[in-house]
């Protein structure tokens, strides 16, 4: 039988922690519902969304699987991590576009790989470019992730 290890490793605290306050909790709550599937509720907006199991764990496909959302949230906090970032600094973002591809490993069934590609708009300079790309792949969900989950992420411009 193999033994996880869940040691705390150190990390380096980026640039963008160091000038933001500690978050307080987020409580969110589940019902299961038949077949499968999931109604999540957000708290403080009191928000719905629900998960299903995937097609090949006998769910029907019809919603994200709890690892979809985990891409899901990946690609979205990147970008948003993106995007408060070019608040604080002054740079105007304009619209990004994202895709990730989720890789799932053989059994033990386990996210092995995020493929994250993010479109981002013309007029940014090098020094900026540089800039964001470093908040979007430093963003709270990359940084939870296990090492074992492999995270390739590229950036294309239109200029």
């Amino acid at each position: 039988m193999k033994t996880l290890d869940w040691s705390v490793k150190a990390v380096e605290p980026s640039p963008m922690s160091q000038t933001q306050t500690p978050a307080t909790g987020v409580v969110m709550t589940l019902v299961s519902q038949p077949q499968f599937k999931t109604q999540l509720t957000h708290g403080p907006s009191s928000t719905v969304s629900h998960t299903e199991a995937p097609r090949d764990n006998g769910g029907t496909g019809g919603s994200f699987s709890p690892t979809d959302m985990v891409g899901a949230a990946l690609m979205s906090c990147a970008v948003t991590t993106m995007h408060l970032f070019a608040s604080r600094e002054g740079i105007s973002l304009g619209e990004v576009r994202a895709r990730v591809e989720k890789r799932m490993t053989p059994p033990p069934r386990r996210i092995g790989e995020l493929v994250l590609d993010i479109q981002m708009p013309a007029g940014l300079s090098a020094e900026q470019r540089a800039k964001l790309e470093t908040a979007g792949r430093e963003c709270p969900v990359a940084r939870s992730l296990h090492p074992d989950v492999k995270l390739p992420i590229a950036f294309s411009y239109p200029d």
